[in-house]
């Protein structure tokens, strides 16, 4: 752990109404925690692969809540990514999916998505 104590994570949040399939969410999940690691400092990086690289799945009901938790973490200078499918399965090209934010600090990443839902 840091000496300040702190726990990074990684949250990705994603739509109920696109009404994807299990492994089409899985994947979309992956992209989106790759992408969130790329936006993301070494140092952040690093300590959170020191404690095991935790990562949060929650969920909105549509584009326009997600785009809004986007803006939020991007407006609290966190990283942030978002991910817009090819299109090649079940959705339409170009359909924005998912939102990664983090790794970063747990408190931080929970101002912004602390209210949301786990997706089950």
């Amino acid at each position: 752990m840091d000496s300040d104590r702190s726990e990074y994570k990684q949250v990705i949040v994603v739509r109920e109404d696109l009404k994807l399939s299990r492994g089409k969410l899985a994947v979309q999940v992956a992209h989106a925690s790759i992408t969130g690691y790329e936006q993301s400092d070494l140092n952040t990086r690093e300590k959170w692969k020191m404690e095991g690289q935790k990562k949060i799945v929650l969920k909105v009901r549509n584009l326009e809540e997600l785009m809004k938790i986007f803006e939020m973490a991007r407006k609290e200078g966190l990283p942030v990514g978002y991910v817009k499918d090819a299109g090649l399965t079940e959705i339409p090209p170009g359909t924005i999916t998912a939102v990664v934010i983090g790794p970063e600090k747990s408190e931080k990443i929970d101002r912004v998505t602390g209210s949301l839902p786990l997706l089950k």
